[in-house]
């Protein structure tokens, strides 16, 4: 199905004995990556008490996992997806519903734009901007081959276009994000990404797949711990809070398993290993839908899978990190949810969104400003001083709580509600009529008064709006060196004094899972995700944290290629 090069010549999988799904058809038809299992041995078998037995077991409900599984099903398989969530969808659901899809569409050819395979591939592989520098090139180009079949096949399984974006962005030169239809009532969100995820989930139901709930996977199991063939899951049921009950299943995958469980953004221990500064104060973003923490990085781990193509954590490109939201735990800035949705409970609050950082002051966990607060969001010079070391001899990594100071002002200016549930008044937000008492308020967390008093010691009450603060860490200074695009006086802390939580937050996990080769497999492995956004075709309409676990039969016989994962909407 897949037009990739690496499909050229191979042999026809149906034509293999008890032949499983090709992950290029998978790939082809936007799913993520599939763990292949061919029949497994009886001894294998016969040592696990199985509680299901189906064809594929998928691991996420999120958009790959949708995609996949009704792709594996449209092949004539039996098809089971478990999600430890009491509702379909991932961090998909929260997205703004743009997937990276063209190659010369018909809404393309409506809008007379040339587009093309060669140019998919060409725009999101150039080497001069690191988001395609370090692409995994054999996967874009597969992604590139089969964006029309997949376009084709998205919209016979219920998505529907609104339109593409105004303007290209991130490596695209000849097409825009595709936005889809928000889906109709939506009462959880007002995010975009339901009219992807919702209809898959009518599509994959109408099909007969069926989804458990509330089902973690704790374990994938394998014939012997680092060989042999992938047999199925073991889980164990959770509560809202994901914490553990006690029932358990084991269920045996016939052909293969699917991971798509959504990254490792929210595993401090886990992102980590790719950049030590991401410390537990930094929340993953959007986390309030569903948790992000590598458990199918690490349970692919388990069994001998290495994690690889991971420049894309570290590259600094794109808004890997972001500013977020204010006064609230999951900070993220993409979308929210309703109060009344069921999922609130985890959020707490809505946040505040800054319109104009002159409004407020930024201070690092010794009380001090470290940077200009106006920068743009990709601005990694401001990352770098947010996350720079604070002079705490117990704590070399991570540059601690970051917290906002504003006062009623900056309030009226922002037209903010400062009232849950907008904002968190458990750890997140504090008021106080002064910067003395705010202290007091919050506990002693947010120390604001040596800088708020220095900035109003600086700042006359009627400061032209041209002298800005300075680009200097740690200080509260004035300069007339740039304009400042706001009109009239610069704010003077007043009372009350409100301080608000406002650490950046990291983005989206995805890496790319390699299997052992066969005389390496006792090996460390070569780990990888935690992170933040991707390159496009990683997040184009497949998998968003997918990957491949193929034995070393089964990759023999098919031609040899390397797992990868796929993409999610965004």
């Amino acid at each position: 199905m897949s037009k990739s090069p690496r499909a050229t010549g191979a042999e026809n999988i149906e034509d293999r004995p008890n032949a499983a799904i090709d992950r290029r058809s998978f790939l082809a038809s936007g799913a993520a990556v599939v763990a292949i299992a061919e029949a497994p041995s009886a001894q294998a078998a016969e040592a696990i008490a199985w509680d299901r037995e189906v064809d594929v077991v998928v691991i996420g409900a999120g958009a790959g996992g949708l995609v996949a599984a009704i792709a594996a099903r449209e092949k004539g398989a039996s098809v089971l997806i478990v999600e430890k969530n009491f509702d379909i969808g991932g961090r998909a659901m929260m997205s703004f519903g743009g997937l990276y899809i063209g190659g010369g569409n018909r809404l393309q050819k409506a809008k007379g734009v040339e587009d093309s395979a060669d140019r998919a591939f060409a725009d999101w592989s150039r080497p001069e901007k690191p988001m395609g520098r370090f692409s995994d090139r054999a996967l874009v180009r597969t992604w590139a081959d089969n964006n029309l079949e997949l376009f084709d096949w998205l919209e016979k399984n219920g998505i529907q276009w609104e339109a593409y974006r105004g303007a290209p962005d991130r490596l695209d030169r000849n097409r825009t994000r595709l936005n889809v239809v928000r889906w109709p009532n939506e009462p959880t969100t007002p995010a975009r990404g339901s009219g992807f995820v919702r209809p898959l989930e009518k599509t994959a139901r109408r099909m007969g797949i069926e989804i458990l709930l509330q089902q973690q996977m704790t374990k994938i199991h394998r014939e012997s711990p680092l060989n042999g063939r992938v047999t199925g899951i073991a889980t164990i049921e959770v509560d809202d809070s994901y914490r553990p009950k006690t029932r358990t299943m084991n269920i045996r995958a016939r052909r293969g398993i699917i991971i798509a469980t959504g990254g490792s953004a929210g595993n401090p221990v886990f992102r980590t290993m790719f950049d030590v500064r991401l410390t537990e104060e930094y929340q993953a973003e959007n986390s309030e839908w569903t948790e992000r923490t590598g458990d199918g990085e690490i349970a692919a781990m388990e069994i001998g899978a290495a994690l690889g193509a991971t420049a894309c954590q570290t590259t600094q490109d794109d808004n890997l990190i972001t500013k977020g939201r204010m006064g609230k735990k999951s900070n993220g800035t993409i979308t929210e949810l309703y109060p009344t949705s069921p999922h609130f409970f985890r959020a707490r609050a809505l946040g505040l969104v800054v319109k104009d950082y002159q409004d407020v002051i930024l201070v690092k966990e010794n009380g001090l400003r470290f940077y200009d607060e106006t920068v743009p969001t990709r601005d990694y010079e401001y990352y770098a001083a947010a996350l720079a070391w604070t002079g705490d001899p117990n704590k070399f990594n991570g540059g601690g709580p970051i917290w906002a100071i504003f006062d009623t002002d900056a309030v009226t200016r922002e037209e903010w509600d400062v009232k849950p549930p907008h904002v968190d008044p458990v750890g997140y937000f504090f008021s106080a009529d002064t910067i003395e008492e705010l202290a007091g308020t919050s506990g002693g967390q947010c120390p604001a008064r040596p800088c708020a008093n220095r900035w109003n010691g600086t700042i006359p009450s009627s400061t032209p709006a041209s002298m800005p603060i300075s680009r200097s860490r740690g200080r509260c200074t004035r300069s007339p060196s740039r304009r400042s695009t706001r009109r009239g006086t610069r704010p003077r802390f007043t009372t009350p004094i409100r301080a608000s939580g406002s650490a950046p937050a990291p983005r989206s996990s995805i890496c790319t899972a390699r299997s052992f080769p066969a005389s390496t497999r006792a090996a460390t492995p070569r780990a990888a995700s935690v992170s933040t956004a991707s390159a496009g075709p990683q997040r184009s309409a497949a998998s968003r944290a997918s990957m491949l676990l193929r034995n070393r039969h089964e990759r023999s016989s098919s031609g040899g290629g390397s797992p990868r994962i796929a993409s999610g909407t965004r």
